[in-house]
């Protein structure tokens, strides 16, 4: 949904370079994963030098951007590292990507942890595993939180899904209280 002009000065990731009949063809791409992940390593110098790694990305181009960080050092911060002073360098990659929203976090290996945390910017009260050890979780917010946790037609639920892997069921404090209990079986049934 861009719009360039002849002589505009963009960065863009280069896919693939191929020889057709018509000549070189170069395939180049604004809206991969791989885009943002190159922008950071450019703007962060803590990336390059491998201290904050870049766990997982996961992107709707021209809307939203999530992606987990880690730090090989516990002295530096992975968040605080890709966003900068006062923002600077998470403010460049915004202004490159046309003022697209990037949600930073850090990775966690507990999964309650990180789902928790792939759901910013709203609150996450509790997050249940499935106990058949499939890849899927319940997760509830405050009723307050339930619209931000879903986010504009399900994109923060589904991209948080994504970089966790993860099947997300969010629902509300309330909702969660208004489920009524299986009731147990009886001694002998």
């Amino acid at each position: 949904g861009e719009k360039f002009h002849v002589g505009d000065r963009i960065k863009v990731l280069v896919k693939r370079v191929r020889d057709s009949v018509g000549g070189t063809q170069v395939i180049l791409s604004r809206a991969s994963y791989v885009f943002i992940k190159r922008l950071f390593e450019n703007e962060v110098p803590e990336i390059r030098a491998d201290i904050v790694q870049i766990k997982g990305i996961v992107r709707e181009a021209g809307f939203r951007t999530k992606m987990a960080v880690y730090s090989t050092d516990p002295e530096i911060d992975p968040v605080g590292a890709c966003v900068g002073t006062k923002g600077a360098r998470v403010n460049a990659i915004v202004s490159e990507i046309g003022g697209e929203k990037i949600d930073i976090i850090t990775y966690s290996d507990k999964p309650e942890e990180f789902i928790a945390k792939s759901l910013a910017p709203s609150e996450v009260l509790s997050v249940t595993l499935a106990e058949d050890g499939s890849k899927s979780c319940t997760v509830i917010v405050p009723d307050s939180q339930l619209s931000l946790a879903i986010g504009n037609k399900g994109q923060n639920a589904k991209l948080a899904a994504k970089l966790t892997g993860y099947k997300i069921d969010i629902n509300s404090e309330s909702g969660a209280k208004s489920v009524p209990e299986q009731p147990a079986a009886a001694d002998g049934e």
